[in-house]
């Protein structure tokens, strides 16, 4: 398994494994994979990897989103964690988010933050591992197809940054 930045040429299986995402029904509000242009303009130009397996084929990726726009916000960004189906359970999660924290402390980067599904029992343990801690539920905070849905919050903050 190798952890790599992510290129333009991987958008194809990147978009791929977010459609499969999608599908779960607990994995984000989208209900759509968008285009790259737009997927591209909501995340940061920094901290976008994505995992390989033998073969070179992209099996996950990883990327953050800034929070807010506000400069006091600057170092802050969200997680986003997502693992080609068939490659699930076998710590791939694990080994881009090891990778994410250490890239966005080189960015700067002090608290990084998730919304996640009550259902997504898989993001919420990954996150606890890897020291986000659980901040609170927001209820009802949107609906996807027409249900609406809970999102909790956790959150991982830098010992090294910001302290």
């Amino acid at each position: 398994m190798t952890i790599r930045s992510m290129t333009k040429g991987d958008w194809s299986k990147i978009a791929e494994i977010y459609k499969e995402g999608i599908l779960t029904g607990f994995a984000t509000f989208e209900t759509t994979v968008p285009t790259f242009a737009d997927w591209d303009s909501a995340h940061m130009n920094s901290c976008r990897l994505v995992a390989t397996d033998e073969n070179q084929k992209v099996v996950g990726w990883a990327a953050l989103s800034p929070v807010s726009s506000r400069c006091v916000y600057g170092g802050v960004a969200e997680v986003s964690v997502y693992v080609a189906k068939n490659s699930r359970g076998k710590s791939i999660g694990k080994l881009l988010m090891q990778q994410l924290i250490s890239e966005s402390e080189k960015e700067g980067l002090w608290t990084l933050q998730s919304g996640i599904f009550p259902e997504n029992e898989g993001s919420i343990l990954l996150h606890k591992k890897m020291g986000f801690r659980y901040i609170g539920k927001r209820e009802r905070v949107g609906k996807l197809h027409g249900e609406w849905k809970d999102n909790l919050l956790f959150e991982r903050r830098s010992k090294i940054i910001g302290v």
